[in-house]
């Protein structure tokens, strides 16, 4: 089992949802977070003066998969997040120890689907 974790574009994420949709993933966390990477924030112009914000707007999506579905999630977040611009994101891949569903008491695999 493997948790990915992507940070996406906010304007992205409706295509990365249907791209992962499309590839049969249907589970997972979505959280409005704050950052930067490269880019450094964003720079604005008030009142003359040049202003630095060094927080972006950004999506973070946590996606808990058996290792079948690895690739083809990160597959989709790759096909529906990228702009090709600075900025795009990142993905990350854990190692996930166990998973357990509340519901049923299902545990490793079964509990994530």
């Amino acid at each position: 089992m493997k948790m990915i974790v992507a940070i996406i574009q906010p304007h992205r994420l409706e295509y990365v949802k249907e791209a992962l949709y499309a590839a049969d993933v249907k589970l997972m966390t979505v959280s409005e977070v704050l950052g930067h990477g490269r880019q450094g924030g964003t720079e604005e112009v008030y009142r003359g003066l040049k202003e630095t914000g060094n927080l972006l707007r950004k999506i973070r999506l946590e996606i808990a998969v058996n290792e079948s579905f690895v690739q083809p999630t990160i597959d989709a977040i790759l096909h529906g997040g990228r702009t090709g611009e600075v900025g795009d994101g990142k993905i990350f891949v854990y190692d996930l120890a166990e998973a357990v569903r509340i519901r049923t008491g299902e545990r490793g695999g079964e509990a994530i689907g």
